[in-house]
C-alpha cells in the first residue's frame, strides 16, 4: 500500500469507477491467497519427510484456512496503518510493535502450559495464538473441534473488523486528496 501511494497508484485507481472497498478487500484477499500458497507449499514438503495429520485432507484445509484467515486480519490492519501513516519506516514500526508481542505471547514456541500465568490469559486474547491454536488442533491426535470452530470464528470476525478498519481509513485518505 505505501509503495502503491509513494507512486500515487491510488488516485489513478479513484479515477476508475471501481468500488472503494473492492480496492481495499482486494489487496487482503491477495495477501491472503499468498498465505494458503505458501501454507500449501510448506505443507507438501512436509508431506514428503513423512508428517501425518490425524484428520487427514479436512486438517490440511483447516490449516489453510487458518493461514489465511491470521494473514488476511493482519493485512487488514497493515493496510489500515499504511492509510493513517503513509511512510515505510513507520509502517516496519508500527508492525514489529504490534507483531512482536503477539508472536511472543502465544504458544507459537512453546506449550501454553509452560509460560507463565498471566501469559496464558493474554494468549487467549491474542490472534496469533487463535491460528495456532486451531492449526495445531487439527494436527495432532483428539481433535477438538468445537475449539477449531470458535477459533476460526475469531480469525474470521478479526479479519471483518480489520477490513472495516481498512476501509474506514481508505476513505480517510480519500477525503484528504
Amino acid at each position: 500500500m505505501i509503495s502503491d501511494l509513494d507512486r500515487d497508484v491510488l488516485p489513478r485507481f479513484l479515477a476508475t469507477p471501481v468500488s472503494r472497498i473492492s480496492l481495499v478487500v482486494s489487496q487482503i484477499v491477495r495477501s491472503a491467497l499468498i498465505a494458503v500458497i505458501q501454507g500449501a507449499i510448506i505443507l507438501l514438503v512436509s508431506i514428503t519427510l513423512g508428517v501425518r495429520v490425524h484428520t487427514a485432507v479436512l486438517g490440511w484445509i483447516v490449516v489453510l484456512l487458518a493461514a489465511a484467515l491470521m494473514n488476511s486480519a493482519f493485512a487488514g490492519l497493515s493496510q489500515g496503518i499504511a492509510l493513517l501513516v503513509r511512510k515505510e519506516a513507520t509502517m516496519i514500526a508500527i508492525a514489529n510493535f504490534i507483531g512482536l508481542p503477539l508472536f511472543f505471547l502465544s504458544s507459537t514456541l512453546i506449550s501454553i502450559r509452560q509460560i507463565p500465568h498471566w501469559m496464558q490469559i493474554a494468549a487467549k486474547f491474542n490472534p496469533v495464538n487463535w491460528g495456532v491454536i486451531a492449526a495445531r488442533e487439527v494436527v495432532l491426535p483428539g481433535t477438538d473441534w468445537n475449539s477449531v470452530g470458535l477459533h476460526l470464528a475469531l480469525l474470521f470476525a478479526l479479519s471483518v473488523a480489520t477490513a472495516a478498519f481498512a476501509t474506514w481509513t481508505f476513505r480517510a485518505y480519500q477525503r484528504t486528496i
